[in-house]
C-alpha cells in the first residue's frame, strides 16, 4: 500500500453490520506500522464501502482518515507483557467448536465468526466456553482463500483471529453488554501462520472495570507452540 492511497474495505469484511471488521483493519495498519508489536486504537466506526485512506507512515505510526482527514484508526509502536492463559489440547479445542455447532447458534456473516461466511470469505472461527474453565477455545484451519500467493496469512487475517474470540469471551465470562465494540487491540505474531494447517485459539478475561472489558486471545498450533498474541479494549456504549 502506497503512502495516502485511498482503499474500500469490501462489504463482506464486516462485524457489526456495515462496519468494517475492527481486527482487520488493525492488521492493515499493523503491518504498515513496522511489524513488531503494535497498538491500534479505533477512534471511529470505519464503515464497509467508504474510501479511506492512509496517512503518511513514520516512526512506526499509521494511520487511517477519513478522505476529509478525519482520524479513524491509530497504530503505534507498543509492548505487550501479557502472559497467555495455558493454551488447550488440539482435542479439547475441536470438543469446542463441536459445542459451538450443536447448540441454538444465530447464524450472522460476522468476518470472524459468522456461520452464514463462505470458506474463504470470513475466517469460520468457532469458539465456546471450554467445560471447567473460564475461558473459550476453537480449533481452526484456516481456508486457502484467506493466505497470500505463497499460502502464508497476512498480517490482517491474523489480527482478524485476534479480535473476535475476544469478544466471545467478555460477553460469556464478563458479562459484557450488546452493542460493545473494540476500543484497542494490541497484539503481536511470533512466527508465520498458513492455510491448511491446524491452529488452537483461546480467549480469557483479564479485567473488568465498569463498562470497560479487557481482555486476551492467543493462536498456537496444534502443539500448543504460540504464534501471535494480543489484548484487547473492549467498551459497552452508553445507556441512554
Amino acid at each position: 500500500m502506497t503512502q495516502a492511497e485511498a482503499l474500500t474495505i469490501p462489504a463482506h469484511i464486516h462485524g457489526y453490520p456495515e462496519i468494517v471488521f475492527g481486527g482487520y483493519l488493525a492488521g492493515l495498519l499493523a503491518a504498515e506500522a513496522g511489524g513488531g508489536t503494535v497498538r491500534v486504537d479505533f477512534r471511529r466506526a470505519v464503515m464497509v464501502g467508504t474510501p479511506i485512506r492512509l496517512s503518511s507512515p513514520a516512526g512506526g505510526r499509521a494511520a487511517f482518515t477519513a478522505t476529509d482527514d478525519t482520524l479513524l484508526v491509530e497504530a503505534t509502536p507498543s509492548v505487550l507483557t501479557l502472559d497467555p492463559a495455558p493454551t488447550p489440547s488440539w482435542a479439547a479445542a475441536k470438543s469446542a467448536v463441536e459445542l459451538a455447532l450443536s447448540g441454538d447458534r444465530t447464524v450472522t456473516d460476522c468476518y470472524g465468526c459468522g456461520l452464514g461466511c463462505a470458506p474463504g470469505r470470513g475466517l469460520r472461527l468457532f469458539p465456546s466456553e471450554l467445560p471447567g474453565t473460564r475461558m473459550m477455545a476453537a480449533a481452526w484451519t484456516p481456508d486457502a482463500g484467506l493466505a497470500d500467493e505463497t499460502g502464508e496469512l497476512p498480517p490482517e487475517i491474523v489480527w482478524s483471529a485476534l479480535d473476535c474470540p475476544g469478544g466471545r469471551a467478555a460477553f460469556v465470562f464478563s458479562e459484557m453488554g450488546s452493542g460493545a465494540f473494540t476500543a484497542a487491540l494490541t497484539a503481536t505474531q511470533l512466527r508465520p501462520m498458513y492455510a491448511g494447517a491446524d491452529y488452537i485459539s483461546h480467549a480469557w478475561v483479564i479485567a473488568r472495570d465498569g463498562r470497560k472489558h479487557t481482555v486476551g486471545v492467543a493462536l498456537s498450533t496444534a502443539d500448543g507452540e504460540l504464534c501471535a498474541l494480543s489484548e484487547a479494549l473492549w467498551i459497552e456504549p452508553r445507556q441512554g
